[in-house]
């Protein structure tokens, strides 16, 4: 190994950036043995087209607008701009990555409108965000809003660590499936069928997301929810255990498509997995759902039928093998032999004059145990609570009603409306709810993805396709599992595609006047099959004409505005009603606000000295659990106070600031913008006696980020 280690250092001399990736990728290499192997892939790059080009940025070259050139994949970094009279804005750029004793290629005079800015995983990321536009369903000025960004996923979920570091109560994510079809992104370049690293690739984009991921979730009490097709559960699960050990974790089998997806030789495929992932006293909730009143209770079998339960078997205990006498007048239970101990046959039991002795036999005479014991089964037979059904020609078969059956009486879920000749009771559900814990299968008509995620995202978005969307309803129902008993709970989802999440928190609130609030992140991709066209139109990834057919802008902003107003994009009412659980009207929306942001990158310097303050001025409004309006710039007095937040600037101001704050309520978070720890301890002081969190900016800011990146390339 000494031989390698001085090849890296010597590398990490002449380019020490690939030399400390190098050297980490050995170490992930020599310490992991056990477990999920994959190759973890160089880190991710991202294009950032639109983004202003910056001396000292990593660029891409783009061909030549309405070209059919192959792009370069080459990086460059910006080493100088300046004005050129006949080509406008031009940079100079030297080559990155450069093999060994070769000289990095020098480019003079390119257009900064054909370079795209490049953001790798391993760079230090300050975000910002731009508001893009707003949708206000309510006059309440202390409602929440719903945000939707538009942004790669990665880099915003680096900004929610400032936001809300172990604060959220749920995600729900719905990955790239790795179908091989193109339909997801590694370093800029599509991974399709062909690419032999296609899994591992997959591997290493979801856990660069889930260890981030892990850092927003509350850990005493919170949920992950992961849905998948069978390309990749397998490696999912095992990736889930590795990554969030401390995890309770079960899969759900979720039928989505009755029909199904018929492929040559294979089985009809219809369901797809869901991976349920639960931290700390996370709760599930229990389903509820309306029943027949007139429903008849059912009586569970005396005898066991599992083979655990044969006669002499491993359960239950030995005292379960007895006769159980039948008066043949009346069919009434009357009694019971001594159990029979094993080995003695059941032939030395004689049953009263006029009873049948009835062993728990099966058809084929296999010995079995009864459900209960002897006492157990009288006591029930005196509350009326154990019968028998047949004839003694046919055989008479005991029933008996289960512990959980005796409390639904004893709670009025089940009442006893009469009592048989035989002397047991006669019972019937009393009440039209009925809550049982869900299954590890389901199998919904209202989880149909094709009618309740297809047909029905065509409804607010006609004309505007959407592959696979998940049906409404199945989200609405798994998220409802654990954040019915939370009417405040923050939901994430950073794969957020049409905006099924958050139309879904949007229902739970108005099933139960909740105040839930939903951060959906989706990237602005422009599909492959449409890039093709654009291209020949001669435009690039961040002219306006390119953007419009974005996931974000196309139809993710759209998709929530329409369910928030009732109407569609040309402003017609949305045709149908929703169903199943509540069923009202689509085109009567919902009171509910929502706001759109594009994720901005930020110069540090420009964040110290306050000059970034619109851009970072949503996230202090994000951190403050999204209600009310946004602080867009600070007054000429040194402070403001909105609905969740407030922020003072002017320190000299302090005591009108506090003032003023006593007569608000509901202020969560309280920055105060210093570069003095003394000033920040004399104000935090001042301000002791309000109800709030104190922040200090711009030093919180800055080091997160410095300090996401540096746990992150240890």
């Amino acid at each position: 190994m000494s031989r390698l280690s001085d090849l890296i250092d010597q590398l990490k001399r002449e380019n020490p950036r690939l030399g400390a990736d190098l050297q980490a990728e050995l170490s992930s290499h020599n310490q992991r043995t056990f477990g999920l192997v994959f190759e973890r892939h160089l880190p991710e790059s991202v294009e950032l087209p639109g983004r202003p080009v910056r001396r000292g940025d990593s660029v891409h070259v783009l061909p030549p607008r309405g070209s059919k050139d192959t792009p370069d994949t080459r990086l460059w970094r910006v080493d100088s701009l300046r004005k050129n009279n006949e080509l406008g804005r031009v940079a100079r750029l030297i080559e990155l990555h450069t093999k060994q004793d070769t000289d990095p290629e020098l480019r003079d005079n390119v257009p900064a409108d054909d370079l795209v800015v490049v953001a790798q995983h391993n760079d230090t990321i300050y975000p910002g965000l731009r508001q893009t536009g707003e949708v206000i369903g309510t006059d309440d000025p202390t409602a929440p809003f719903h945000s939707v960004i538009n942004a790669e996923n990665y880099h915003a979920l680096k900004m929610l660590t400032y936001t809300h570091y172990h604060s959220i109560d749920c995600i729900y994510i719905d990955p790239p499936y790795n179908t091989g079809a193109k339909d997801w992104k590694y370093n800029n370049d599509y991974v399709d069928g062909d690419d032999g690293y296609r899994h591992s690739k997959w591997l290493s984009f979801m856990e660069r997301r889930l260890l981030i991921a892990k850092q927003l979730l509350n850990p005493d009490d919170s949920v992950l929810i992961v849905t998948i097709d069978e390309k990749e559960y397998l490696r999912l699960g095992l990736l889930l255990e590795q990554t969030l050990p401390e995890a309770t974790i079960q899969m759900v089998s979720s039928v989505i498509n009755p029909t199904g997806a018929i492929r040559q030789n294979e089985l009809t495929r219809t369901n797809e997995y869901i991976y349920i992932v639960m931290f700390g006293h996370a709760l599930i909730e229990p389903d509820v759902h309306e029943v027949d009143t007139a429903e008849k209770v059912r009586w569970n079998s005396l005898r066991r039928f599992e083979m655990s339960s044969v006669r002499g078997g491993p359960q239950p205990g030995p005292d379960q093998f007895y006769a159980v006498f039948v008066r043949d007048s009346d069919r009434r239970i009357v009694g019971t032999s001594t159990p029979l101990a094993l080995g003695v046959p059941r032939e030395t039991v004689t049953a009263p004059q006029g009873c049948t002795a009835v062993f728990p036999l099966k058809p084929d005479g296999t010995e079995m145990t009864w459900g209960l014991t002897a006492n157990t089964l009288m006591k029930r037979v005196s509350q009326g609570f154990a019968k028998v059904s047949g004839t003694k020609k046919k055989g008479y078969t005991p029933y008996y009603l289960t512990s959980g059956k005796l409390a639904d009486i004893e709670s009025g879920e089940i009442q006893i409306v009469g009592q048989n000749p035989d002397g047991s009771v006669e019972v019937a559900r009393t009440t039209g709810i009925k809550t049982t814990m869900p299954t590890t299968h389901w199998e919904r008509e209202s989880h149909n993805a094709q009618s309740h995620g297809t047909k029905l995202n065509s409804r607010f978005l006609p004309a505007r396709k959407f592959p696979f969307p998940k049906s409404l309803y199945a989200v609405e129902d798994v998220l409802r599992m654990f954040v019915l008993s939370k009417p405040d709970a923050t939901v994430l989802d950073f794969f957020s595609g049409s905006g099924t999440t958050a139309h879904a928190v949007m229902r739970l609130n108005k099933q139960d006047g909740g105040r839930r609030r939903s951060i959906s992140v989706t990237n602005n991709e422009v599909s492959a099959e449409e890039q093709v066209k654009l291209r020949k139109e001669g435009l690039r990834p961040g002219d306006p004409e390119w953007e419009q057919w974005g996931i974000c802008d196309y139809v993710t902003k759209p998709r929530v505005e329409a369910a928030i107003t009732g109407r569609t994009p040309a402003g017609d009412p949305i045709k149908g009603d929703y169903k199943f659980t509540d069923e009202f009207p689509m085109s009567d929306g919902f009171e509910a606000n929502a706001r759109f942001f594009t994720l901005t990158y930020q110069p540090p310097t420009r964040v110290r000295y306050g000059y970034a303050f619109a851009e970072i001025s949503p996230l202090l409004w994000l951190r403050a659990g999204q209600t009310g309006r946004i602080i867009e710039s600070i007054p000429e007095c040194g402070w403001d106070i909105a609905e969740s937040y407030a922020i003072i600037e002017n320190v000299a101001a302090s005591a009108a600031f506090s003032k003023e704050l006593s007569k608000h309520n509901g202020i969560k978070v309280i920055y105060i913008v210093t570069n003095d720890d003394l000033v920040f301890e004399s104000m935090a002081r001042e301000l002791a006696d309000h109800d709030a969190e104190l922040v200090r900016l711009y030093s919180t800011y800055l080091n997160n980020f410095a300090f996401q990146q540096s746990r992150e390339t240890v």
